[in-house]
C-alpha cells in the first residue's frame, strides 16, 4: 500500500515538475496558485512584467491590476466559474488593449493562470503591404492633394474632400469612423502621419478583430440579478446584476453569509427548493451590507448541470415596497391608536358631562360662603383639568372638538410669555421676535397654546446645561405649492412659527419618527411620547403642517405652517369663568326634547333645562325620539341630541324629523369633533354645536339662545 501511494505521489511529482518546466518556457505571462489564487508562482514573463516579483501573494492581482479595475473581483469570479466547468476566461477590451485571463484547474488543488496580450501591434505604414492600404494625403483647408490606388478602389473614384470621407469632424488619430464606399457604409480606423508644409497622410484601416460582443442572453450580460447556488447553498457564480446588490463578498460564501431575515434556517429552505417544496416562492431577505440597507425578494429554482444538482437564485430589489409596507404599517398603528383615544375620550368626556353638570347643580344650591362649597369648586376645577387631557387624547387622533377664532400671535404670544418663562426655569433665556407684516390667523387658542407649550418644553429639555430658545413668527408667501417629508404646502400666504433651540439635537435615523405617538428620545420616566404627536394632530385638524429640523450637537428648529386668515377681523374676549347662578330670565313655557343614550348625562341635562322652567321630553336613542313626535298635538321648540348614539345617529334622525316639523332649532351635542355629523350632506338649518364635555351653564345659555 504504501509503495502504491509513493508510486501515485512520484509521479504527480513528475507532472508538476514538466508543468513547471512548460510555464518556464511559456512567453505569456502565467501562474500556478492554490485554490483560492494566492501563494502565486509566477514563470519568467510573468516576473518580466512585474520587475522584482518573485513569489508573492499578490503577484497575479498586481497584474490584472494593469487592466481591470477591481482585479481581486475578476480572480474570485473566475475561481467560481472554474470550479463548475474546470476552465474560465475574461476578456477586457480598452480603446489601446485587449487583455483576456484563463484559468484552469488542475490536481492538487492548484489553478493555473494565463494573461494573453491581444492588443494588435501598431501598422508599419513604411512596410511593403503599406500601399495596400487606402491613403489621402491632405493640406490645413482639408483639401486633397493625392490619393493611391487603394484609396480609388475602396471609393470608387476621385476624392476632393476630406469631409467626403469620414464626415465635417476633423480627424483624429486612431478614431474610428464610417465612410461611404463602393460597397456600402463600413468602420475604418484612422491612422494620420504629419509631413512637411502642414501636410497630413491620414491612412484608413480596416479595424481589427475584436473580441465578439457580449451575448446579451448570457449568464453575466443579463440585466436580472441571478445567483448559481451549490446543494450546499454555497454561491458558486453570481452575474453582474447580483453583484451590484449584493456588494462585496468572499468566494465560495454560503448565502446565509450575505442575506439574512429568513426566520428560519436558510438550509432547510435550500433543501426544500432542491425537493421541489419551496420552488419559485418567493422570500424578502436583507442583505448584509454595510453602507446601506437593501431588502431583496429572492426566488430559488431548481437546476441541474453536469450530473450536478443545484439552483438559481433570482433576486428582485424590494427596497421600495419593503420601506412602503413599513410606512403603512405605522400607519395601521397610528389609525388604531386614534380610534382607541377616540373611543375613549368620547366615553371619558360624558362622565365629565355628567360629574361637572351634577357637581353645578350642588353649587346652585349652595352660598359660596358655605363650606362644602370650596370642595365642590375644586371638583369642578379638577374635572375641567381631566377635560384638556382627554383634549391631548382627541388631538393626536385628530378628533377633538376646536373653538376657532381669529389670533394675531403678536398679542396670543405675548400673554403666554409669562407662563413659558415659568417652564423654562432660570437656566434658559426665551425670547420673542415678530414679522412686522404679520397677518392674523383662525384657530383655537387653548390648542394654539398647548403645541407652542409643548415644543417650548421639548427645547428647554435639549438644553440640560442652558441656553435660548428663540420663538420667530414670519408672514410667508408661496408661489408654488412646497413639497417636504411627504407633505404637500398649497401655495398661499402663511404664519410661520418657529421654535429654535440650541441643544443636544435629534439624530438622522430619529428624527422621522418624533411625531409618532408613544415615541420618545428622553430617557425612561422623563417623557411619554405625547408630546409632539398631539402638536402634530392640533396641526394637522387646524388645516395647518408641523415640520422638524435638526442637526446633532447644534440644536432643533420646529416649524408651524398656519394659513393666513383673509377675511375680516373682530375682537373676541374670552369671558372667564363665573360662578354657577340661575339666571332671572326665562322664555317661558318652551318644550325641549333631549335625546341622549348616556343616563347620567341625560339626568343632568333635563334638571338643568328644567330649572330655567321648561318642559323637557327625554328619550335614550332616536327611535324612542322618533315614537315621542308621532303625537301631532306635541309642540317641540328645540332638539338637543347626541350625535353619536346606538341604532340611528343624531343628524339622521333630526333630518328624517325636520321634514314634518319644519323650523325647529337643533342642538347637537358630542365628545368628538364638530365635524363628526359632516358627511358631505347639507347642514341641518338652524342647528348649533355644544362640545362635551358642557357645564350648566354653557348648556342652559345655549338653549336659551336657540329660543330667541
Amino acid at each position: 500500500m504504501a509503495a502504491a501511494v509513493a508510486a501515485l505521489w512520484l509521479t504527480l511529482h513528475r507532472r508538476h515538475l514538466d508543468l513547471h518546466r512548460a510555464m518556464a518556457a511559456d512567453a505569456v505571462p502565467s501562474f500556478v496558485t492554490d485554490r483560492h489564487g494566492g501563494r502565486g508562482l509566477p514563470n519568467r514573463a510573468a516576473q518580466q512584467a512585474l520587475p522584482g516579483v518573485v513569489s508573492a501573494d499578490d503577484a497575479l492581482v498586481a497584474l490584472l491590476g494593469r487592466s481591470f479595475a477591481d482585479p481581486r473581483l475578476v480572480v474570485r469570479r473566475l475561481i467560481a466559474l472554474a470550479r463548475v466547468a474546470g476552465t474560465a476566461s475574461e476578456d477586457v477590451v480598452t480603446a489601446r488593449s485587449h487583455q483576456r485571463v484563463t484559468v484552469q484547474a488542475i490536481p492538487w488543488r492548484r489553478l493555473v493562470w494565463r494573461v494573453l496580450d491581444l492588443t494588435a501591434p501598431e501598422p508599419d505604414l513604411d512596410g511593403p503591404g503599406a500601399e495596400a492600404v487606402p491613403r489621402v494625403t491632405v493640406d490645413p483647408q482639408g483639401r486633397v492633394r493625392s490619393q493611391n490606388g487603394a484609396m480609388t478602389a475602396l471609393i470608387g473614384g476621385p476624392v476632393v474632400q476630406l469631409a467626403r470621407l469620414i464626415g465635417d469632424r476633423p480627424p483624429r488619430h486612431a478614431s474610428d469612423v464610417q465612410i461611404a464606399t463602393a460597397r456600402g457604409r463600413e468602420m475604418r480606423t484612422i491612422v494620420i502621419r504629419a509631413l512637411p508644409d502642414d501636410l497630413r497622410e491620414i491612412y484608413l484601416f480596416a479595424p481589427p478583430a475584436s473580441a465578439p460582443p457580449a451575448d446579451p442572453t448570457s449568464f453575466e450580460a443579463l440585466p436580472v440579478a441571478l445567483l448559481r447556488l451549490s446543494a450546499e447553498g454555497r454561491i458558486v457564480l453570481a452575474n453582474r446584476a447580483a453583484r451590484a446588490l449584493l456588494g462585496p463578498f468572499p468566494a465560495d460564501a454560503a448565502l446565509v453569509e450575505v442575506l439574512e431575515g429568513l426566520g428560519r434556517p436558510v438550509v432547510d429552505w435550500i433543501a426544500e427548493a432542491l425537493r421541489g417544496v419551496a420552488e419559485s416562492r418567493p422570500e424578502v431577505l436583507r442583505a448584509r451590507r454595510s453602507d446601506r440597507e437593501i431588502y431583496l425578494q429572492v426566488s430559488l429554482s431548481r437546476v441541474t448541470q453536469a450530473g450536478q444538482s443545484g439552483l438559481v437564485a433570482v433576486l428582485s430589489d424590494a427596497t421600495a415596497l419593503k420601506t412602503l409596507e413599513a410606512q403603512f404599517v405605522q400607519s395601521q398603528k397610528m389609525q388604531a391608536i386614534g380610534q382607541l383615544a377616540g373611543g375613549v375620550a368620547h366615553d371619558f368626556n360624558n362622565l365629565l358631562t355628567a360629574i361637572s353638570g351634577h357637581c353645578d347643580l350642588l353649587m346652585l344650591r349652595r352660598d359660596p360662603a358655605d363650606s362644602d362649597y370650596a370642595d365642590l369648586d375644586q371638583i369642578r376645577q379638577n374635572a375641567n383639568r381631566a377635560a384638556s387631557l382627554v383634549g391631548q387624547l382627541l388631538a393626536f387622533s385628530r378628533k377633538q372638538t376646536l373653538k376657532l377664532r381669529v389670533m394675531d400671535l403678536r398679542d396670543t404670544l405675548s400673554d403666554l410669555t409669562h407662563l413659558l418663562n415659568r417652564l423654562v426655569g432660570e437656566r434658559v433665556q426665551l425670547t420673542l421676535a415678530h414679522d412686522a407684516d404679520l397677518p392674523p390667523i383662525r384657530a383655537d387658542k387653548r390648542q394654539f397654546e398647548q403645541v407652542i407649550m409643548n415644543l417650548v418644553v421639548n427645547a428647554r429639555d435639549a438644553m440640560p446645561a442652558g441656553g435660548t430658545i428663540r420663538v420667530e413668527t414670519e408672514r410667508l408667501a408661496l408661489d408654488a405649492a412646497m413639497m417636504r417629508d411627504r407633505a404637500t404646502v398649497p401655495e398661499g400666504c402663511y404664519v410661520v412659527v418657529r421654535v429654535i433651540d440650541a441643544g443636544t439635537g435629534i439624530p438622522p435615523d430619529r428624527i422621522g419618527k418624533i411625531f409618532d405617538p408613544f415615541y420618545t428620545t428622553k430617557r425612561t420616566g422623563e417623557g411619554t411620547g405625547l408630546g409632539l404627536s398631539t402638536a402634530y394632530g392640533i396641526m394637522k385638524q387646524t388645516g395647518g403642517f408641523i415640520f422638524a429640523d435638526s442637526t446633532p450637537g447644534q440644536g432643533s428648529v420646529f416649524s408651524l405652517y398656519f394659513p393666513a386668515h383673509a377675511g375680516p377681523v373682530e375682537d373676541e374676549v374670552e369671558a372667564d369663568p363665573a360662578p354657577v347662578t340661575l339666571r332671572s330670565a326665562t322664555k317661558g313655557t318652551a318644550t325641549v326634547l333631549l335625546v341622549e343614550d348616556e343616563a347620567p348625562v341625560r339626568a343632568f341635562a333635563s334638571r338643568a333645562l328644567r330649572l330655567k322652567n321648561l318642559t323637557v321630553y327625554e328619550a335614550e336613542n332616536a327611535e324612542e325620539a322618533m315614537r315621542v313626535l308621532e303625537d301631532p298635538d306635541l309642540a317641540i321648540d328645540v332638539f338637543v341630541t347626541d350625535v353619536i348614539m346606538p341604532g340611528m345617529d343624531g343628524p339622521s334622525w333630526v333630518r328624517e324629523a325636520l321634514k314634518t316639523r319644519p323650523g325647529t332649532r337643533v342642538i347637537f351635542v358630542s365628545g368628538y369633533a364638530e365635524d363628526i355629523f359632516e358627511d358631505g350632506r347639507p347642514e341641518v338649518p338652524g342647528s348649533v354645536f355644544l362640545p362635551k364635555p358642557f357645564s350648566l351653564r354653557e348648556l342652559t345659555d345655549t338653549v336659551l339662545g336657540q329660543l330667541v
